[in-house]
């Protein structure tokens, strides 16, 4: 089995920053990529960005620039820096980590951007 423990989500002002962090455990030998969805109130989950083994990274067009993916294999930690939050970035934050092409996710983190 594989756990993910995410931290860093709360209340932010618009332009303001955050970096939520997700450590993987347990069963983690062969991990292929880690990553980030997010789900707004009364919207599907939608992808917000990958980091892949080897480096690669894909993201969504609407965080391009201001959120960036990092990830830590020695610890199997995955990062997601949040710059400029816009209130429509407001969501609950998920982690997911792919495992010998199953996916986990975690409980999630609420980000909320306001005023």
């Amino acid at each position: 089995q594989v756990q993910l423990v995410e931290s860093g989500g709360g209340l932010v002002q618009p332009g303001g920053s955050l970096r939520l962090s997700c450590a993987a455990s347990g069963s983690i030998f062969r991990i292929s990529s880690m990553g980030w969805y997010r789900q707004a109130p009364g919207r599907e989950r939608e992808f917000v960005a990958r980091i892949y083994t080897d480096g690669n990274i894909n993201s969504a067009d609407s965080v391009k620039g201001r959120f960036t993916i990092s990830r830590d294999n020695a610890k199997n930690t995955v990062y997601l820096q949040q710059n400029r939050l816009k209130p429509e970035d407001t969501a609950v934050y998920y982690c997911t980590v792919t495992v010998d092409y199953k996916v986990y996710w975690g409980q999630g983190t609420q980000v909320t951007v306001s005023s």
